[in-house]
């Protein structure tokens, strides 16, 4: 057997060997991946408009003494409803009857000159008549009946206020309301400067939040329309006040008044809302966020906030084309409605729009899914605006 016999089929071998590394197959290419989309429909939308909001009642009147003392007895259960009239504290009253009691002596004593006053006159009436007495010694009865009749008035004006002092002892209530924690004790010594509580009327309760300058403008034009806001501003209710731990309180509310101007240091405008409190659950000091529907718009786009990217050069959404590869669109964006906003311009009806895109790069090939809204998010949405300067 010669060398080339020989190598022969060790050749053979290493070409089958050659043969198989390359017929090996190459990995497959990951799948696209899949990314959840809304396909946009157009639809009806109340657009709404919200202001972080403060309580406060309608008249919150600081109760004081109008008179010195000292406090000798609270009569209300702090934290209660009063009445208009109630007592609320009483300070000590022996002072002031017994200068009661001295006033009324010194009274009864200037009646008593004036009657004497009025004899003297009567007496010597005649007798000047007939010159029996000089005329000026009935003069001077006159006068001493005519000062007598001043003793007597200013007595009677002293009586009044004394009594009207003695009635100051017993701190009353000037309006219907909810009395606050009293800010003195039993025992200290009180005067006019002195705060004893303060008592708020809540029913109805009134909410203060404030316009940007913009807002007012945009109301003020819906108003002057005839729109939802127009006949809201007219009709009344309609308001919603959405409470700290997100409740909508159940008594819609309406506007109750608007500042004469815009403040120049804020730019906004302050106004007030009114809402129904027969059970007393809203309290002055309490934060919320009140609503209200002020225009609809017909055929809206709407995409999830969550589909909304902010970039440097404006607002942008992802969409899946009809080759199913991302594309960037430059969007221009209205007001939001709950958890998702109005595209106003950059979409077009049945568009499919990405939902938390990330940083998915333009012309990459995916596949998709619908996106679903999170129960709990669901549940929670309700028509949000502006707060505040937009």
């Amino acid at each position: 057997m010669n060398a080339r016999h020989f190598c022969a089929p060790g050749l053979g071998a290493l070409l089958l060997l050659s043969a198989c590394s390359t017929n090996k197959a190459a990995p497959a290419p990951p799948p696209p991946p899949v990314v959840p989309v809304v396909q946009v429909t157009p639809e009806s939308v109340d657009v709404s408009s919200e202001w972080i909001t403060t309580l406060d009642g309608q008249v919150n009147a600081q109760v004081r003494p109008q008179v010195s003392g000292y406090l000798v007895k609270r009569n209300y259960q702090e934290g209660g409803r009063v009445r208009k009239g109630d007592v609320l504290f009483e300070i000590d009253r022996r002072p002031f009857a017994v200068a009661l009691a001295q006033a009324e002596a010194r009274l009864a004593e200037t009646r008593a000159q004036l009657g004497r006053a009025e004899q003297d006159v009567a007496r010597n009436t005649p007798l000047a008549k007939e010159r029996a007495i000089a005329q000026s010694e009935l003069d001077t009865n006159v006068q001493s009946r005519l000062a007598a009749e001043a003793s007597v008035n200013a007595a009677q004006a002293a009586v009044d206020g004394a009594r009207l002092n003695l009635d100051f002892t017993s701190v009353r209530s000037l309006v219907d309301g909810i009395a606050a924690i009293a800010t003195a004790q039993i025992g200290d010594l009180v005067s006019p400067q002195t705060l004893l509580t303060t008592v708020s009327q809540v029913d109805p309760i009134r909410a203060y939040f404030s316009l940007s300058e913009r807002e007012y403008i945009e109301l003020a034009e819906a108003i002057n329309t005839d729109g939802p806001a127009r006949r809201l501003w007219a009709a009344g209710p309609g308001l919603r006040l959405v409470l700290a731990d997100g409740s909508v309180y159940p008594e819609p509310g309406r506007f109750q008044a608007a500042d004469r101007q815009i403040d120049p240091k804020t730019g906004t405008m302050r106004v007030s809302a009114s809402f129904p409190n027969r059970n007393g659950v809203l309290r002055p000091g309490q934060y919320g966020r009140v609503t209200v529907n002020t225009r609809k718009i017909d055929s809206a786009l709407l995409v999830p906030q969550r589909a909304v990217t902010e970039a440097q050069g404006g607002t942008l959404v992802r969409v899946v084309s009809p080759e199913g590869t991302v594309q960037i669109r430059m969007v221009e964006m209205g007001p939001r409605v709950g958890s998702r906003w109005v595209v106003q311009r950059g979409l077009q009806a049945g568009d499919r729009v990405i939902v938390d895109a990330g940083q998915l790069a333009e012309g990459l090939k995916v596949s998709t899914k619908a996106f679903e809204e999170p129960a709990t998010a669901a549940a929670a949405a309700t028509p949000a605006g502006p707060t505040g300067g937009r």
